[in-house]
């Protein structure tokens, strides 16, 4: 069932193209709203537009909006290499590997560390929308290491509560091109959808707070290995930091990292690892904490700057 919205432009939007300010309005990627407005699913004041005409603030917007595709339900999937690191009767952590999402989302085709945990008979919470039970939490297909699951529906919402509470220690490893200055420091910058609508995201004014901390832990060459510890969990939160900084993670080329130097250290994806994880147990109340180690790809890729 279609959703049919109207409402004046906001004042803040005067001036911007019409694609970009149904984007920023709505929510959607700019390419979406480009095919809203060419299929003929917005009106202007009543009349027909083109995606590249300038909006007026208080301007009357029509917009029928599609359905959402609706998310696809958990099934029970093997996955290679998501190993259990530690499980009782109310959490299980997980060290995912590469190319594995969280949850399946409409368009992944690949491995899900949901239905990996079902395929090992680990019954998690019916707690969350039906294609994320128990997730509390989340990392990039192609970023590894240290994720924590709710089995228990105490346990979903404590764990959520800390999350946003930002009670939760989350600390990565990332190797970034360059070298910071200064070596350590903080990163108090927002984040939001990137306005091309391509999928990445960016520093935006009036985005979400993103808040992150960095201290480097080694220098090479061409590349830094920085220990990060995030205080808030924004999508891509430290790749768009650290690009917004200059120093992209090696291998990140969504935020223009050196395809010449990834490939001289062989590495496929983001220098990225959830190294650490630390939280107050959901229901035992007593403080737990997990590590990971390097997955052979990224370990392999300082080595080599070592040598060099």
């Amino acid at each position: 069932m279609s959703d049919h919205r109207s409402m004046p432009v906001p004042d803040g939007l005067e001036g911007d193209r019409l694609d970009a300010a149904l984007a920023r309005m709505f929510g959607l990627s700019r390419s979406r709203a480009a095919e809203l407005i060419a299929e003929g699913n917005v009106l202007v004041d009543g009349a027909a537009a083109a995606k590249s005409d300038r909006v007026r603030g208080g301007a009357w917007l029509d917009v029928t909006l599609p359905p959402p595709p609706s998310a696809p339900v958990p099934r029970p999937e093997p996955v290679p290499g998501l190993r259990v690191v530690y499980e009782d009767s109310d959490i299980v952590v997980v060290d995912k590997p590469v190319g594995v999402v969280a949850h399946p989302t409409v368009g992944w085709t690949g491995p899900s560390v949901i239905e990996g945990l079902l395929a090992s008979g680990v019954q998690v919470t019916t707690s969350g929308a039906a294609e994320r039970q128990g997730i509390v939490h989340r990392l990039d297909a192609n970023t590894t290491g240290l994720m924590v699951v709710a089995k228990s529906e105490v346990a979903y919402s404590v764990l959520k509560r800390a999350f946003k509470e930002r009670t939760v220690d989350k600390h990565y490893h990332t190797l970034v091109q360059g070298h910071p200055d200064p070596l350590r420091g903080t990163i108090d910058a927002p984040i939001d959808r990137h306005p091309s609508g391509d999928g990445r995201f960016a520093v935006v004014a009036g985005g979400r707070p993103s808040v992150t901390h960095y201290d480097t832990l080694e220098a090479f060459r061409a590349a830094s290995l920085l220990d990060v510890k995030l205080e808030t969990g924004r999508t891509h939160q430290i790749r768009v930091h650290m690009a917004a900084m200059r120093h992209p993670c090696v291998g990140d080329h969504l935020y223009g990292a050196d395809p010449t130097l990834a490939a001289r250290l062989g590495i496929r994806r983001q220098w990225l690892h959830a190294v650490r994880l630390g939280f107050d147990h959901p229901t035992q109340g007593r403080p737990v904490e997990f590590e990971s180690p390097y997955p052979e790809d990224l370990e392999k890729a300082v080595a080599q700057l070592r040598e060099d």
